[in-house]
């Protein structure tokens, strides 16, 4: 059986939006689903990463880069073997997110849309109050520049959307473009010649 250098190489679908906008509940809700139907996924959180992989990183503009570079190249490595990655990542900077679409094949950017104000309201880890009160600097919404994406491949409106709605609408598109799951999943090197 041949498979396909698409089929073999996976897929990166990375969400991006201010934080507390609800990236990393549709990140969960999505690598579920897609567990559930058969595809190796790897879940990739931007504040799990920041507690690991960039851990020397703080949150100025030039290390914010850094970490969706490492991100962006993590994402990639795993891709590259067939995995289905689901990033969720602040990611405020398109040229940042630029880079990483460039250097991934497979790349579906979802942009998680929430005003700043509902974003503060649902903030748990209270980054917004913070901020506010200047006891947190570069911000993204704040005090530093959240820049969207110009054309991102989906948006969901989650100050709109129940999480349900925007996992639907997120499947309706991505659902189609995946290789059938036994075929994801085929390692390359068992593919026969």
């Amino acid at each position: 059986m041949n498979h396909d250098r698409a089929a073999q190489y996976g897929q990166v679908i990375w969400l991006t939006g201010l934080s507390a906008a609800g990236k990393t509940t549709l990140g969960k809700a999505l690598s579920a689903h897609l567990r559930e139907r058969g595809y190796r996924v790897e879940h990739l959180d931007g504040d799990e990463i920041r507690r690991g992989l960039s851990s020397d990183l703080g949150f100025s503009p030039a290390d914010r880069d850094e970490n969706v570079r490492r991100i962006g190249q993590f994402a990639h490595l795993l891709a590259a073997h067939g995995l289905i990655v689901v990033v969720s990542a602040t990611s405020p900077f398109e040229q940042a997110r630029g880079r990483v679409r460039d250097l991934i094949p497979n790349f579906i950017e979802i942009y998680v849309n929430a005003p700043v104000e509902v974003c503060s309201n649902r903030d748990r880890k209270g980054l917004y109050k913070l901020a506010r009160a200047g006891q947190l600097i570069d911000m993204p919404g704040v005090d530093l520049p959240y820049e969207p994406p110009h054309y991102p491949t989906i948006e969901c409106r989650t100050d709109r959307e129940t999480v349900e709605g925007s996992l639907q609408k997120i499947l309706a598109y991505v659902l189609p473009v995946l290789p059938d799951a036994d075929l994801a999943n085929c390692h390359p090197e068992c593919a026969e010649p």
